[in-house]
């Protein structure tokens, strides 16, 4: 995206004849107003545009549900603002005048890291699917289970009995789909934390 309406057409028409798909926008604003949540791809922004720039677009990006990586192109670069942007995860901070091989080769790296994060996002969401069809007690009891706990502290814990908790044990590792402790803390590791529940370990 691009308020330069001239200079949006010729990198429309480079990327095009290399084979990309694109779509173009003259603003952030108007950009957002057309994300759809599911959207694949990266995003080519200038620096400079009107009501976002790019900074801004970049930091609105990373907190939306799909945030896209990163390139700039742009020509008002400088070392500070560079910096800044890599440090938040742009693929690459080029100037508009840099050679069009380097420009294709960012967007192919950006494409694949989005294909990753994007694969690495639907894994996600399909791990929080399972855990979300726990009950609350299989809950607590996962919660005691990833802290170490054997069964008969756990029952002493939740004040039930032993053959309870094996039973939920047995239960929530039915529901999720593993067979050993060792798996069973690698789903919620790979699930993630999330605020609330404190039986996901991972930071």
């Amino acid at each position: 995206m691009d308020d330069d309406a001239s200079f949006l057409k010729s990198i429309e028409r480079l990327l095009r004849s290399t084979g990309f798909v694109t779509q173009c926008y003259s603003s952030a604003v108007d950009f957002f107003a057309q994300q759809a949540p599911d959207r694949v791809g990266c995003v080519l922004a200038d620096l400079r545009m009107p009501d976002m720039d790019g900074i801004a677009l970049q930091a609105h990006l990373a907190r939306s549900g799909n945030p896209l990586p990163v390139v700039f192109l742009t020509g008002h670069g400088d070392i500070p603002t560079s910096v800044a942007a890599m440090r938040q995860g742009a693929e690459d901070f080029l100037v508009k005048t840099a050679p069009k091989e380097a420009i294709i080769a960012a967007v192919e790296r950006a494409l694949a890291r989005g294909a990753k994060e994007c694969a690495f996002r639907a894994h996600r969401r399909a791990l929080h699917a399972r855990l979300d069809t726990l009950t609350p007690r299989e809950e607590q009891v996962l919660s005691h289970v990833m802290n170490g706990g054997m069964n008969k502290q756990i029952a002493a814990a939740l004040g039930i009995d032993e053959r309870s908790v094996k039973r939920h044990r047995s239960n929530l590792m039915r529901k999720l789909e593993v067979t050993s402790v060792a798996e069973l803390a690698q789903l919620v590791f790979e699930a993630g934390a999330r605020e609330g529940d404190s039986y996901r370990t991972a930071k």
